[in-house]
Formats: structure tokens, sequence, C-alpha cells
């Protein structure tokens, strides 16, 4: 089978499992997108929208952050990894959003990575959902279903980033991202696979390896 009728049938089946194709983080506006997606750094959705069902309350813009200073962010996201580190960074990108961008989100990739705590997986995410970019954010959920379906061969997300771009090419959006995700978050999971009820079981190097 060669790499193009891999990724249409992957595409296809993807799509079906998983047809609501969108974040599971909890939002009501582009400026809660960005903070949920920059706590979400080593925290499950599940996890920051816990955290975010009160800070999102009383934080809809970024002035709302600002006048809290960090100490009172830092007991809102309390429950989430690295809290002090992130309520520092909402803080200060909430204060550039205000001075530099009119309370707006940068659109460039460029301009958003040099956001505070915003690498470039944070940047592709926020930009394909706000502006429908063509961008496959990789996480390690994406890295990880690339690799066993032998799509890409790479060792780091940082590569399987660099390496799909080209092998995907226009297939590369933000729904495959979201479809992707799914499936490894669900059912491809990194550790005791359901191999057995996989749908990719004739390509998947995972289910061949352990077979």
């Amino acid at each position: 089978m060669i790499l193009k009728e891999k990724i249409e049938i992957v595409k296809e089946i993807l799509f079906k499992m998983y047809p609501e194709n969108k974040t599971e983080l909890n939002f009501s506006s582009p400026y809660q997108l960005l903070i949920a997606v920059l706590m979400s750094a080593q925290t499950t959705d599940k996890q920051v929208n816990k955290a975010n069902e009160k800070f999102f309350q009383v934080v809809k813009k970024p002035e709302d952050a600002v006048k809290l200073w960090v100490d009172k962010i830092k007991e809102y996201i309390k429950t989430i990894w690295f809290f002090n580190t992130k309520a520092e960074n909402i803080y200060k990108t909430s204060k550039i959003l205000i001075e530099k961008y009119n309370w707006g989100i940068p659109q460039t990739l460029e301009e958003l990575t040099k956001l505070p705590w915003v690498g470039i997986k944070t940047a592709k995410v926020v930009s394909a959902i706000l502006y429908d970019a063509p961008y496959l954010p990789v996480d390690t959920h994406v890295h990880r279903v690339l690799n066993r379906l032998w799509i890409v061969k790479t060792k780091t997300p940082l590569e399987t980033d660099k390496k799909a771009a080209q092998v995907l090419d226009k297939d590369v959006t933000i729904k495959l991202h979201h479809s992707l995700i799914f499936f490894g978050r669900y059912h491809c999971t990194a550790r005791n696979p359901k191999c057995s009820d996989c749908p990719f079981i004739d390509f998947c190097t995972c289910y061949k390896k352990n077979k």
C-alpha cells in the first residue's frame, strides 16, 4: 500500500469514528482558548476544564487576568501541573495582549511563539482553531499514532511536526489533528492499546510487534 492510499484510509476511518472534530477544552472567547491551551501543557484537558470552571467565570478577557494579579490566578489554577509558572505566564501574556495587540490574539506563529509559555504546538493549535490555518499540531498522541501507523518514522514530537508537514501536505488540518488525538487518547493508548478492536491492524507497527 502506498503512503497516500494509507493516509486516505486513515482519514476516512478516523473522521467516521470522531465526527465531532473539535477541541475538548472549554472556552467562550479567543482569549480563553489561548489561556486554556497554554494551561494544558503536561496537563489533561479534563483537568484544565475543571480548573477553568470558576477561573473563566471571572477571567473573560486579558484585563481580567491582569487585575487579578499572579497570586490570585494561582489560587484558581492550583490543581494543574506547574500552576505557579503558568499563572505567571498567564499574567504576562495577558499584559502583552493588552499593550501590544489591543486585546486581540496574534495570527502568525512567529508572534504567538513570542508569548510566554507558548511553544510551536500551542501556537499551531490556537492559529488553526481561531484562524483556520493549515497546521497539524503534534503532541504525544499525534506523534505516537502517526509512528505506529508508519505514516512517519520519527523519534520525537518535534521531528514528527516537521516530517508530518512534508508527508501529509494538503491533508494537514486541525480536523485531522483532533481525530488523531482522540484515537491516541482513547484507543491507541501509550500503554495497553486496544489492538484487538483496531481498524488499522493491517498496517500498524505496534500490533505486529506485540503479536
